[in-house]
């Protein structure tokens, strides 16, 4: 019973350890791969993330306005996936 605590303890320490060296690896690429998006996005001139890219109103959320949702009238239900993920805009919801 003793040498499998053991074991199991080693292989947990291992696990740990392993997982450590992985974030601490992988960390400077990390950095290389954010320096240059930000050198692309400043090349490009853009100027927000787009958080999803499949409804207008939910590509920018600062950027939607009430009826964006209901595209096609206003009785029409939401039918992309981003609306249960995603708030409106504090202004929106006065």
């Amino acid at each position: 019973m003793g040498n499998r605590a053991l074991a199991l303890l080693l292989m947990g320490g291992l696990l740990v350890t392993s997982v450590l060296l992985h974030a601490a690896l992988t960390q400077i690429d990390a950095q290389e791969r954010l320096r240059d998006t930000r050198e692309l996005a400043r090349e490009w001139a853009l100027t927000d993330l787009a958080l999803f890219t499949e409804a207008r109103h939910a590509r920018h959320p600062a950027m939607t306005d009430r009826f964006s949702a209901f595209q096609n009238h206003p009785m029409a239900l939401e039918h992309f996936p981003t609306g249960a993920l995603i708030r409106p805009p504090p202004h929106l919801h006065e």
